[in-house]
């Protein structure tokens, strides 16, 4: 069994006409948990309906909850989403949440240094000092390091991401978080193929993965020896109708993650966490209300 934990954000995606929850790290070992039987989330939240709704999800769903933190000053995160003529999200996001406060603590020690294979981490939750101080603790230990980068407006922060690109063996980045890394440590004309080389080889990175929204998505493997030929593979699922993409991305990490430590090649990877992201756009929000979905891809995952 391959176990995965992941920190950072849980927060509710506020719709016109619903609350949802979400948060990245949460949607990623939600599919994670759901495909392979175990997931940790490392989070917290606040002392407030919101947070209890959290706790009776995770207790309804079956996802450990030992690690949540609860705050007593600060409320549970949450974000509105804007959906546009493209079906595609845009976030507003509030600072001082309760995931801004994460500490550390032994029992996230002992969960990261003796019973898990791979970390899962990205930004936003490391806009505040006290949870980034945390995420860095936890850095530096014999595990895999899995980072989807998950750039918000406002939230850029280049220390930040330098610190977080060298401790990462696995990066999942979309278009435009590639133009920045362009920006930010290479300033090169920009072109997919050598900025994506450039930066794995910068910053040690094994495997790297740009999304491409209905384009699909290019996936790089640093090469380990010079007989390995799977250094790249590009695959673009055909056609499908779409409810939102939110969390589409999120699926897609979900499956990267999996088929990296199954050791799957890159074009197995590739073809499942595109389809299965194509599933998650056609529900409404990240999370799918019933398990049928995951039927569909743990079939596909025998089937291959």
């Amino acid at each position: 069994m391959i176990r995965i934990a992941a920190i950072g954000e849980i927060l509710f995606d506020l719709y016109p006409e619903s609350k949802l929850i979400g948060g990245a790290p949460l949607n990623f070992i939600f599919h994670v948990y759901k495909i392979t039987g175990d997931g940790k989330i490392i989070s917290r939240i606040g002392d407030d309906e919101l947070g209890k709704r959290v706790m009776e999800f995770l207790d309804e769903k079956g996802i450990p909850k030992k690690y949540i933190q609860k705050d007593y000053y600060y409320p549970t995160g949450v974000a509105s989403v804007i959906i546009d003529v493209n079906k595609q999200p845009s976030f507003v996001i509030n600072t001082e949440k309760a995931y801004d406060f994460i500490e550390v603590t032994p029992e996230l020690e002992q969960l990261v240094m003796k019973e898990t294979d791979c970390l899962y981490f990205g930004t936003l939750a490391q806009r505040s000092e006290v949870t980034r101080e945390t995420v860095k603790s936890l850095f530096n230990k014999r595990v895999k390091y899995f980072c989807d980068l998950n750039i918000r407006d406002n939230f850029v922060n280049k220390e930040v991401i330098e610190r977080s690109l060298k401790t990462t063996d696995v990066l999942k980045v979309n278009l435009d978080e590639l133009k920045l890394l362009d920006d930010l440590f290479l300033n090169e004309l920009f072109e997919i193929n050598k900025v994506s080389g450039e930066i794995m080889e910068k910053f040690s990175i094994e495997i790297l993965a740009v999304t491409l929204g209905k384009d699909g998505s290019a996936i790089f493997r640093k090469s380990k020896s010079a007989d390995e030929t799977e250094g790249f593979d590009y695959y673009k699922p055909k056609p499908f109708d779409v409810v939102d993409t939110v969390g589409a991305g999120d699926a897609f990490a979900s499956v990267l993650c999996i088929g990296y430590l199954q050791r799957w090649s890159l074009k197995k990877i590739n073809r499942l966490a595109n389809n299965f992201a194509a599933e998650i756009c056609r529900t409404k929000g990240a999370l799918p209300e019933n398990d049928d979905i995951y039927d569909f891809i743990k079939e596909k995952i025998r089937d291959d």
